[in-house]
């Protein structure tokens, strides 16, 4: 991901840490960040993904056989961008959606997770997703202990209400002055989410969202001017990847990249609010 995304230019196909994509890569015209449209290629196909920490249930493969029929995706700003290509990718592979995903919050640890703690119960009980998937945010801040203390009532509520948690991890980001005095919090958030998920293989899972990122905040390729969010582009990798990852877990079959990802989603107000019109 070293090319920073501009107007016209083709973006390189998914850079992929650890693995090897496998699978022919779908050509894709989406808005670019900068305004005018320009190519995209994301794998379309079966590709060996991130760590899951655990190898799901079900077939000895480690694919389960019950596959996800309504998601609900949790996050925070970071997650709010990705949200319309997600929902527009799981709704072409017959998933129902809903995003909670909050900018300034939506995060799980510390005082500022209240609102998403008074949320979630009802949310859980009106939606009742059989999988939830929470990607950790920016404002988990809190020390070790407190992180996994936090990841693990969230394993417990979503659980209790019939739902699978996969714990996702975000992609790097530039750290400025407001993000940085929280640097150490905000590196041991995956870690503390990861042990967690490592504690119950069979209702919670970690997916390493650093195999489609790879682990460089300065950079900013696929992401909006302010080296944090994705624009359209960025967001639909993200969409095909993580169908890859339920593929994985649970036999999920993702539609073709092709059937969705010009939809328009990428017309939605959380891109022309990042500057990526």
């Amino acid at each position: 991901m070293d090319n920073e995304n501009s107007g016209g230019r083709s973006l390189p196909a998914l850079r992929a840490v650890g693995y090897a994509l496998v699978a022919a890569a779908v050509a894709l015209s989406l808005t670019s960040c900068q305004g005018s449209g320009t190519g995209v290629e994301v794998s379309a196909g079966d590709s060996a993904g991130g760590d899951t920490s655990d190898g799901g249930k079900g077939s000895p493969d480690g694919k389960r056989d019950d596959r996800p029929q309504r998601l609900l995706w949790m996050g925070d700003s970071i997650g709010e961008a990705q949200a319309p290509a997600l929902g527009a990718a799981m709704k072409a592979g017959g998933v129902d959606f809903e995003s909670v995903a909050a900018a300034g919050g939506g995060g799980v640890v510390g005082e500022i997770a209240a609102p998403t703690w008074d949320r979630l119960p009802k949310t859980l009980k009106s939606f009742a997703p059989d999988v939830v998937a929470y990607q950790v945010t920016t404002y988990d801040w809190g020390t070790p202990a407190e992180q996994r203390a936090a990841y693990e009532r969230l394993v417990k509520t979503v659980n209790e209400a019939g739902a699978d948690l996969l714990l996702v991890s975000a992609p790097p980001f530039r750290l400025d002055d407001f993000y940085r005095p929280h640097k150490a919090e905000i590196e041991s958030a995956p870690r503390s989410a990861k042990s967690v998920a490592g504690k119950h293989p069979d209702t919670a899972g970690f997916l390493d969202a650093s195999a489609l990122w790879g682990d460089d905040g300065a950079k900013k390729a696929q992401r909006s001017k302010d080296g944090i969010h994705s624009c359209q582009q960025g967001s639909a990798a993200f969409a095909v990847w993580f169908g890859e990852q339920l593929e994985k877990r649970y036999g999920f079959d993702p539609a073709a990249a092709g059937t969705w990802a010009t939809g328009t989603w990428t017309g939605e107000e959380v891109y022309s609010r990042l500057g990526c019109e």
